[in-house]
């Protein structure tokens, strides 16, 4: 491959804060951004060439995106595979991942029966359609986390059953197919950012711990603070399962850690992942840049850690949706270790990521480094932010 600059024009079907960031990424790779979405000037939009307005599963729109573009991907699972399968062979245009590979991790079910069968750990599951079985579910397993098999994310979509007398009012909460998994003693949570590139090439951030907190991640920690077999492990886990998966780019592979030191795997996202956003600042090249490289089938940059990071997500604060104004931020920026990052959205509603900061440590060995340490500075500088009045 001979790679000149200007580069090429990519398409993203989606253009929220992972579009952003892509864009932010792309620009200095000289490769253009055009993003479809259905929200007038998004957040992607102030830094992409171009948007086009319309929805993720709007065909005329996705054809359209398809005709300017040399290459499709998307940053968000609502993107309708059939449309961009469509699209790309129309025009001749590459789409990366796979579209089968997203329709595939679009149903929660079907995700975790194909990780299932190619032998990959994952917490005991079952689909659920009725009051009545999830009843007999909960008591098999002794409470569940019951998903929506679509359409969730950020927490959403997700419900713990802990006894039969809830089912009813879970089933009616996620709105349609559903699938009950175990409740696991784990130790944490953890993740590790996958990477396919040309050629079958195959590479892995370093394992980073992700804490939630009302099924929203709230920080993430990098290195883990998990022991050794374990990370080597997570790695080997997320290994298994880039060969599971067709098309290239980055996939978010979140995992758990047990009290017993088993790891499975909790879910796949086929795109850059908020569990990743600490690569911008922590590692040789982001996420965001090695997806649009993945994409294009160009050289990928390396994954390694230059500074151990914890990043802490920014969510709306207030009780009821109004105009975003984030207050405080020169807290944050005084901090000679922090860097904020402001997803460009115009209203805030209770616990929407509208941005997150980031800490880092410079020291020679990460192992050093003290992530409890910086996982607190990170958190009371987040904390400081504000978007309600004073």
């Amino acid at each position: 491959m001979s790679i000149t600059l200007p580069g090429p024009t990519l398409g993203v079907v989606g253009g929220g804060q992972l579009g952003r960031m892509m864009a932010e990424a792309a620009a200095p790779l000289g490769v253009d951004l055009v993003v479809l979405d259905p929200t007038p000037d998004c957040p992607a939009a102030p830094v992409a060439t171009d948007q086009i307005v319309g929805g993720f599963d709007d065909a005329d729109a996705i054809d359209e995106l398809a005709a300017r573009v040399d290459a499709l991907t998307f940053e968000i699972e609502l993107a309708d595979p059939d449309r961009l399968a469509a699209a790309s062979e129309e025009h001749g245009v590459p789409v990366h991942p796979d579209p089968a590979t997203l329709e595939t991790i679009q149903d929660k079910l079907v995700q975790k029966e194909a990780l299932a069968d190619a032998g990959i750990p994952v917490p005991e599951f079952v689909a659920v359609a009725t009051a009545e079985g999830l009843e007999r579910v909960v008591e098999e397993f002794g409470g569940v986390m019951l998903k929506a098999r679509e359409g969730g994310y950020d927490g959403r979509g997700n419900v713990p059953v802990e006894t039969p007398d809830e089912a009813a009012a879970a089933l009616d909460a996620v709105g349609g197919a559903a699938m009950a998994e175990e409740f696991l003693d784990f130790e944490r949570e953890i993740a590790v950012m996958g990477l396919k590139g040309a050629d079958g090439e195959t590479r892995t951030y370093p394992v980073t711990e992700t804490v939630h907190r009302e099924e929203i991640l709230r920080e993430s920690v990098s290195p883990a603070r998990a022991g050794d077999a374990v990370v080597a492990e997570a790695e080997s886990v997320a290994r298994d399962v880039l060969e599971v998966l067709d098309g290239r780019g980055v996939y978010g592979i979140e995992l758990f850690e047990t009290k017993g030191g088993e790891v499975l795997v909790n879910e796949i996202a086929p795109r850059p992942h908020n569990s990743g956003h600490w690569t911008i600042e922590g590692a040789r090249t982001s996420q965001f840049e090695n997806h649009v490289r993945a994409v294009l089938g160009w050289p990928l940059g390396p994954t390694d850690l230059v500074a151990p990071a914890v990043t802490a997500n920014v969510l709306g604060d207030i009780e009821e949706t109004q105009p975003a104004t984030l207050r405080n931020v020169e807290s944050t920026l005084d901090a000679p270790d922090a860097d904020l990052h402001w997803y460009g959205k115009d209203d805030v509603y209770p616990l929407r990521k509208m941005g997150h900061l980031t800490v880092t440590e410079a020291v020679g060995d990460p192992e050093d480094a003290d992530r409890d340490a910086l996982l607190s500075q990170a958190r009371e500088l987040r904390d400081g932010l504000t978007f309600r009045d004073a």
